[in-house]
């Protein structure tokens, strides 16, 4: 982690917030709040001017989320997948900002700066969808002014505060970078917790394209389960032979029709994160015999397995099994 003291904004002003601001939205790992807030405890102690600042936080994060932007439109979810080996939290975040781009469109850009995990993936996966350029900026630039009116207005209402913990810190021997690295520190290494368990949990689930094309060409075939949102399935209207749209909104009782059945899930997300989250819950539903296809769909078009168009209203298999 990277940090700007106090005593750097002060001195740099608006080109310091600027410079910080922008290495934030391309993905350098330095923390922008906090520099926001010490630029607003500065303008309340009038040696900042809260327009000047106000101007270089929204300007460097409209050209850091335009970047990501440009990015995820010319190279698209390949870029997605890249970035997902370096974060521990960009898996889950792409499926939680494509569910939520579905239910609101994108106005939801607007708001993922306030939300953890949500900020850096936001741009380039919207680059990956068909909205307009024009769209996304507009959204954009109200969300950066709202993000960073709130951080300069808050370090500026806190001022009093902010210079009491300065000084508490001070007295004992560190600064509020040695407290910020510390809280940086902790929170990596309860992300990392978390991943490991959750990987090694899931580490028995998953099986091949190669197995899955084994099983299919089976005397029992299995029951495969598509669980990619609808945005995925727009932008690439094909599935594996034979796979069934998974609803999520399913009754949990249609499970048991499922219990002796060898089931096979998959996505196109980071790590397979959508199609292992569906296969625990199965798991824990009593479906002993659930899989995680490696990889996705992509692995399997890559080994050269066949697929089929999507129909125009695919029947999810929640209704499929309903009637068996």
């Amino acid at each position: 982690m990277i940090h700007v003291t106090p005593a750097a904004v002060t001195a740099w002003g608006s080109e310091a917030v600027f410079v910080n601001v922008l290495c934030t939205r391309l993905g350098v790992p330095v923390p922008a709040v906090p520099v926001l807030v010490f630029a607003g405890s500065a303008v309340a102690h009038g040696t900042l001017s809260f327009t000047h600042v106000l101007f270089a936080a929204v300007l460097a994060a409209l050209i850091g989320d335009g970047v990501w932007f440009s990015a995820g439109r010319v190279y698209g979810r390949p870029l997605i997948n890249r970035l997902a080996r370096f974060s521990l939290s960009i898996d889950s975040s792409v499926q939680t900002t494509r569910a939520l781009f579905e239910r609101f469109g994108v106005p939801i850009v607007s708001v993922c700066k306030f939300v953890p995990g949500l900020a850096l993936i936001t741009p380039p996966l919207m680059g990956t969808t068909r909205i307009a350029t024009r769209a996304f900026v507009t959204w954009d630039a109200i969300g950066a002014l709202a993000w960073a009116g709130f951080w300069l207005l808050g370090g500026a209402l806190f001022s009093r505060q902010l210079a009491m913990l300065l000084r508490t810190v001070e007295q004992h021997g560190a600064t509020v970078v040695d407290v910020l690295l510390a809280l940086a520190l902790l929170y990596l290494g309860y992300r990392y917790l978390r991943r490991w368990r959750l990987r090694k949990w899931l580490q028995d689930l998953t099986i091949s394209a190669e197995q899955l094309d084994a099983m299919m060409h089976s005397a029992a075939p299995p029951v495969v389960l598509d669980a990619r949102l609808a945005t995925a399935v727009s932008q690439e209207p094909y599935r594996i032979p034979g796979a069934l749209l998974f609803d999520p909104e399913a009754p949990r009782a249609l499970s048991s029709a499922l219990a002796q059945r060898e089931v096979v899930v998959y996505c196109v997300c980071p790590n397979d994160v959508t199609a292992k989250r569906v296969c625990g819950r199965l798991r824990g539903e009593g479906v002993e015999h659930a899989h995680t296809l490696a990889g996705g769909l992509d692995a399997w078009v890559a080994r050269g397995y066949p697929v089929e168009p999507v129909p125009a209203r695919p029947e999810p298999f929640g209704r499929t099994f309903a009637r068996q």
